[in-house]
């Protein structure tokens, strides 16, 4: 689905009400697979890139950068931080698949801008257990982004860690802005 295109949720007052938002997905899934050839690509990318990025809804990865489906693996939490399981997956992407180049896209206006390590200890007293995973908030997008591109750049685990490279996704204009390591 392009970004300009937006889909209301089902409508309550039709004869479907009861109908969720994953059955309309499993619904349009079988649709999908009616028509559905196997492409007869292996899981290894072509291009032997691996894409790190918001799970933002905003960002449409494949339209933003020209990629057609085979060409990338693609890496998505909240904030497109580079966590231990971003690292995981990464280390299965290069050593197993193939991949030899990490782009690390993070974007304007991320949510976890908004957001503290406190919200840990707010989730704690709500559930009375702590994550164990850190939030991961920011304030500064740019310094985020240096700073995963260092996690990628220093981690034992990755072979191939010369091309990395990191962006800033402007959601008004859909332009990326690379972010100097050094800076």
């Amino acid at each position: 689905m392009s970004t300009s295109t937006r889909r209301s949720a089902p409508s309550t007052g039709s004869a479907q009400a009861d109908e969720t938002v994953i059955d309309r997905l499993v619904e349009a899934n079988r649709h999908y697979a009616a028509g559905f050839t196997d492409p007869g690509m292996g899981a290894g990318p072509v291009l032997q890139v691996a894409v790190v990025a918001c799970m933002d809804a905003r960002l449409d990865l494949h339209a933003a950068l020209g990629l057609e489906l085979g060409d990338c693996h693609t890496v998505r939490n909240a904030g497109g931080v580079v966590t231990d399981d971003t690292i995981r997956s990464l280390t299965i992407s290069q050593r197993a698949l193939g991949t030899r180049s990490v782009i690390l896209i993070h974007h304007t206006g991320c949510g976890l801008e908004k957001l503290t390590e406190d919200f840990r200890h707010e989730l704690e007293l709500e559930v009375g257990q702590r994550p164990a995973w850190a939030v991961e908030a920011f304030r500064d997008v740019d310094q985020d982004v240096r700073q995963s591109m260092q996690r990628v750049r220093t981690s034992p685990f990755l072979p191939h860690t010369d091309d990395v490279r990191g962006f800033v996704f402007d959601v008004s204009s859909g332009l990326l802005r690379e972010i100097d390591p050094q800076s």
